[in-house]
C-alpha cells in the first residue's frame, strides 16, 4: 500500500491484520490444542491440524516434533487384532512359562523346539542384506527386482540349547499331515537316544512345537503320552515366539538368501553345511532370548511388541 508524508511518497510493505490469518506464534493453548487433536485423531496431517487450531503449517510441525515430541509412522502388521480373550492366554502361557524357568533351573535345558520352513533354490536378499555404503556424490546402487524360485524343499529342525538334535527334509510332493509327522516324531526320539543318551535315558525332555492340526492331532497327543514326553505350550497368534521364527531360520536365511541353487540336491547340502555350524553359544542364547520373550509378553499383558 502506498502511504504519502510531507508530500512523499513511501511504499509500506506491511499487510494489515484480517481474521482467517494463521499465527505463527506457538503458545501453550496452542500446544494443548494440538494435543487434543491429535489424540483424537492420529490420522490428522499437519495442514489439516494448522487450520483447526489457526496456526502456520511450520509452527504446527514444531509443535508436533519438538514440543509433542512425535513423529508419523507407518503402522506396523501383525498377525490379527487380537481381543481380549485372545489375549488372555499367551499371557496366561507366558506366565507359566517364567514361572517354571525361575523354579526349575533346569526347566529350559529339557525343551526340544521345533519348525519347518521352505528352503529356496534362490531367496533374494533383504534391503538389509543389499544395503551399502556410499559417498555424498555417489549415485544410489541399483538392483533389479527378484523372484523366490520354484525350487524348494521343506526342512524340519529340532533342537536344545546345546545345538540341533535331528532335522529333515520333507520329500517332494509330501505334505506335513499327521502320519508324517508321528514319523518325523519316532525318528527324533532315536536321534535324541544317540546324541543325548543321559537327558533320554533320564527322561528329562519336553516337546515344544506349533498349534497346527498335525501337531495337535490326536494320534500325535497319544504317541507323545505314551512315551512320557510333555509338551510345552506354544502361545498362540505369536509366530515371532517361536524359536526357529525369531532365531534359527532368519539365520539360516541370512546365509542363504542372494545364493543360487540349481537342485533340491545343493539346497540340501548348503543348508545342511550352515546348521552345522552354528556354535552351541548361539543356542543357548537364543533360549535365553526366549525367556526374555516370555517376560516381554506378560509385561505388554498378552499385547504384540516388538520382535528381537
Amino acid at each position: 500500500m502506498l502511504e504519502f508524508s510531507n508530500g512523499t511518497r513511501h511504499l509500506k510493505i506491511d499487510d494489515n491484520p484480517r481474521s482467517g490469518r494463521p499465527t505463527t506464534s506457538k503458545t501453550d493453548d496452542c500446544v494443548a490444542r494440538v494435543r487434543e487433536l491429535i489424540r483424537a485423531n492420529r490420522r490428522l496431517t499437519i495442514r489439516e491440524l494448522s487450520v483447526e487450531v489457526g496456526v502456520s503449517y511450520g509452527t504446527c510441525q514444531a509443535i508436533l516434533t519438538q514440543d509433542l515430541n512425535m513423529r508419523p509412522v507407518a503402522a506396523k502388521f501383525v498377525p490379527r487384532i487380537l481381543t481380549a480373550e485372545e489375549k488372555d492366554w499367551p499371557l496366561s502361557v507366558a506366565t507359566n512359562m517364567v514361572q517354571e524357568a525361575e523354579s526349575d533351573e533346569n526347566f529350559m535345558g529339557q525343551i526340544i523346539t521345533d519348525d519347518e520352513t521352505w528352503v529356496y533354490g534362490y531367496d533374494p536378499e533383504t534391503k538389509r542384506q543389499s544395503s551399502q555404503w556410499k559417498s555424498a556424490d555417489s549415485q544410489r546402487p541399483k538392483k533389479a527386482r527378484q523372484v523366490r524360485s520354484k525350487v524348494k524343499v521343506m526342512l524340519i529342525v529340532f533342537f536344545v540349547m546345546e545345538g540341533i538334535v535331528h532335522y529333515e527334509y520333507v520329500p517332494q510332493g509330501q505334505t506335513v499331515n499327521q502320519q508324517f509327522y508321528l514319523q518325523v516324531l519316532k525318528r527324533l526320539r532315536l536321534a535324541f537316544s544317540r546324541k543325548r543318551p543321559q537327558k533320554r535315558a533320564a527322561g528329562v525332555w519336553a516337546l515344544h512345537h506349533e498349534n497346527a492340526q498335525a501337531q495337535t492331532a490326536h494320534s500325535i497327543q497319544v504317541f507323545l503320552a505314551s512315551h512320557g514326553i510333555p509338551v510345552v505350550q506354544q502361545l498362540p497368534y505369536s509366530p515371532d515366539m517361536v524359536p526357529c521364527d525369531f532365531w534359527l531360520f532368519p539365520h539360516l536365511k541370512t546365509v542363504l538368501n542372494g545364493k543360487r541353487f540349481e537342485d533340491i540336491d545343493a539346497i540340501k547340502k548348503n543348508a545342511t553345511s550352515t546348521l552345522n555350524i552354528i556354535p552351541k553359544d548361539s543356542f543357548q542364547k537364543c533360549f535365553q532370548q526366549w525367556q526374555d520373550c516370555w517376560k516381554q509378553c506378560v509385561s505388554s499383558q498378552g499385547e504384540y511388541f516388538e520382535n528381537y
